[in-house]
């Protein structure tokens, strides 16, 4: 008995210090010699700039580059403190029973220190997107407190993906399921289920089901789990790919572009409801040729509102249009995951830089 309550004491111990707690479910991770090491359940922001303070965080590095260069310092820092011999335990544990006096243990590794810290590593750079889902509480010019969201490239938790793919309402009992389906994927380097990529994807697809931050989260998180799920199969850049020409990828570009000319029109005229790229985005993924052309036809007004500046969206429209194959735009076959991809690259592209002069974009179109 004294033996059974020193390991519990012990174990409950090391979860409250540095592990995830949630419900009835806890996961840590430890090395024998007692050095840090990074926790499963961490997403990239956590692992890297857990510590910082708010001013801190605000100058954050943006890029993929850079967020590479720190996590590989990062790891070199625990490998050093635990050596590539020493062992690294993870353990998940949950309620055996309806009484909290019992405990189950539902999954168990122990690993060398390079083996474990070489798969983190992995889990963060292959299942890396851009998420803007932190919030900080900063103070302004006035003094007044304000919460802002600040970006970062990395790998989501296994909590936020649970919450992207069921809903921020889902119950604890599938919250835990899916964090523990999680972990085989994060410590022994096992393919992402295909469910779950599936969930995020479709909910991601529902815009206009979702509120603003909502449907941010499920986005970002999507992109990085089809990023990670088609590993080793295909490449994906976190910034556009202009030559990239698979259909899927090419139809979230187009409704991308609808989706911003819209926006910029109804901001301009000091507008708020939701563009018909956002209405119709679920409907989209389902049957992207016949709903673009609906929504090709509902962007005349918009066209005719920005002028001289129309000519660089049809331009735009056009050249992404004469990417595909006649065969694959006409399909109406439903949209995989990439088409979040596009669509997410070429927002960021789009909100990023500013609209070319009509006079350029008349030259890009006469040249066409």
């Amino acid at each position: 008995m004294e033996t059974s309550q020193k390991a519990h004491y012990a174990l409950a111990w090391l979860i409250s210090r540095q592990g995830y707690h949630a419900g009835d479910l806890a996961v840590v991770a430890w090395a024998v010699s007692g050095a840090k090491v990074p926790q499963p359940t961490e997403d990239t922001y956590d692992a890297l700039y857990k510590g910082l303070d708010a001013e801190e965080r605000q100058l954050l590095a943006d890029t993929a580059q850079e967020v590479g260069i720190r996590l590989k310092k990062k790891i070199a820092g625990y490998s050093q403190e635990i050596g590539e011999r020493g062992d690294v335990v993870v353990i998940a544990v949950d309620t055996a029973t309806e009484s909290t006096a019992r405990l189950s243990i539902v999954y168990y590794r122990a690993l060398k220190g390079s083996e474990f810290l070489e798969r983190i590593e992995a889990w963060h750079e292959t299942c890396a997107w851009r998420h803007t889902y932190h919030p900080i509480e900063v103070q302004d010019e006035k003094g007044k407190t304000k919460t802002i969201y600040i970006p970062f490239i990395g790998a989501p938790a296994p909590a936020d993906i649970a919450e992207a793919s069921y809903g921020s309402r889902l119950d604890d009992k599938l919250k835990k399921a899916t964090v523990k389906r999680l972990l085989p994927c994060i410590v022994d380097g096992q393919p992402i289920p295909r469910d779950l990529v599936e969930s995020v994807v479709r909910r991601a697809s529902n815009r206009a089901g979702l509120s603003g931050y909502e449907w941010s989260k499920a986005l970002t998180i999507a992109c990085a789990l089809y990023r990670k799920h088609k590993q080793g199969k295909e490449n994906f850049d976190m910034s556009l790919d202009e030559t990239r020409k698979t259909r899927d990828y090419l139809y979230g570009r187009l409704l991308a572009i609808a989706d911003v000319l819209e926006e910029r029109t109804l901001s301009e005229a000091e507008k708020k409801r939701p563009t018909n790229a956002t209405r119709y985005m679920q409907q989209f993924s389902q049957r992207p040729f016949s709903t673009w052309k609906q929504i090709h036809e509902l962007l005349t007004p918009y066209f005719m509102r920005q002028g001289d500046n129309a000519s660089y969206y049809k331009w735009l429209i056009a050249q992404v249009e004469d990417l595909f194959t006649p065969e694959e735009f006409t399909s109406n076959k439903p949209l995989t995951g990439e088409y979040l991809l596009g669509y997410y690259c070429q927002r960021q592209k789009m909100w990023e830089k500013k609209e070319k002069p009509a006079s350029e974009s008349n030259e890009n179109v006469n040249s066409k």
